[in-house]
């Protein structure tokens, strides 16, 4: 696959908020760390969400500024505070969510100008989280039908989530990623007959017809089905932080090398070192170079 030096966009839509662990916050949501990443990967990046009119939205706002993603298309509610997700870690870092509700992020409406930047971007990325609500739910399904390319961040976090919006995501999206519980549990529901990892990968790829699926396995790498092939990394051994935005900043760096037209396995080796690092840090957008990366991949290179 020969790589490409265009400039790539993106543009990622979803959840901006606030992740409130026991001792501090930091700023996060899935589609606004992918954003970050993305931005810090050289890539031009642009979050479509919904912020309140308090002190912590404009905190918010200013993070995006700062982090060089766009942030034209960042409403303003006048009534719903900005979103705060209660983050609660096991002794193994990994995390698990009480996300508000309502938030301003439920709220996103549709509007001419983000119809534009969609149908000019080279890709649309969105989760499943936002399609809680009606009202951002509809907008995601308008600005999808403008989108050149669709990436399906499945991201379960119950009860946000279901059956019948699964679907109906996974039939719109030209790439999704799964984690491995995610992708066992759809398939369940979709009654897969199947029990490895690549069967159902290739269950649900004719399910949905989607030629482009990668599943992460946490700190055994990942497994990335591309143009009906399978590329596989078997992860990066590290002593974990916390997990939180990891998988984001994974798929994050996937995108930034298989949009390029790289080669998938240059593209999911990469990844997994991203993801490796994000996890070994405090909070979802640690400040990694392209030289620290380079240096983790490969540790003996002169």
């Amino acid at each position: 696959m020969k790589a490409t030096n265009k400039k790539i966009s993106v543009i990622c839509f979803g959840e901006v908020l606030f992740d409130v662990f026991p001792t501090h916050k930091k700023i996060g949501g899935a589609p606004l760390n992918v954003a970050i990443r993305l931005a810090s990967l050289g890539i031009q990046s642009q979050i479509i969400s919904r912020i309140g009119n308090d002190e912590i939205g404009k905190e918010l706002l200013q993070y995006i500024k700062d982090h060089k993603v766009n942030s034209d298309s960042i409403q303003v509610d006048e009534n719903l505070k900005t979103g705060e997700v209660i983050v609660q870690l096991n002794d193994k870092g990994s995390a698990s969510y009480t996300i508000n509700y309502p938030a301003a992020w439920d709220k996103i409406i549709e509007t001419p100008e983000d119809e534009i930047i969609v149908k000019k971007a080279d890709a649309l990325v969105f989760g499943s989280l936002v399609c809680r609500d009606a009202v951002s739910q509809n907008t995601l399904f308008e600005l999808i039908n403008y989108a050149k390319y669709t990436v399906f961040d499945v991201n379960l976090r119950s009860p946000f989530y279901t059956k019948e919006i699964l679907n109906h995501l996974m039939r719109e999206a030209d790439f999704i990623k799964f984690n491995d519980d995610e992708i066992y549990e759809i398939s369940e529901y979709l009654q897969s007959p199947f029990h490895s990892l690549e069967q159902n990968i290739l269950f649900i790829a004719e399910q949905t017809n989607t030629k482009h699926i990668c599943v992460t396995k946490g700190s055994h790498g990942a497994v990335l089905y591309y143009n009906n092939n399978f590329y596989y990394n078997s992860g990066y051994k590290i002593k974990v932080a916390d997990t939180v935005g990891a998988g984001d900043s994974f798929l994050a760096g996937l995108l930034s090398k298989l949009l390029a037209q790289e080669n998938p396995q240059n593209a999911i080796n990469f990844a997994c070192a991203i993801g490796a690092l994000v996890a070994q840090k405090e909070g979802a957008n640690p400040k990694i170079d392209k030289s620290t990366i380079d240096s983790f991949m490969n540790p003996i290179k002169k």
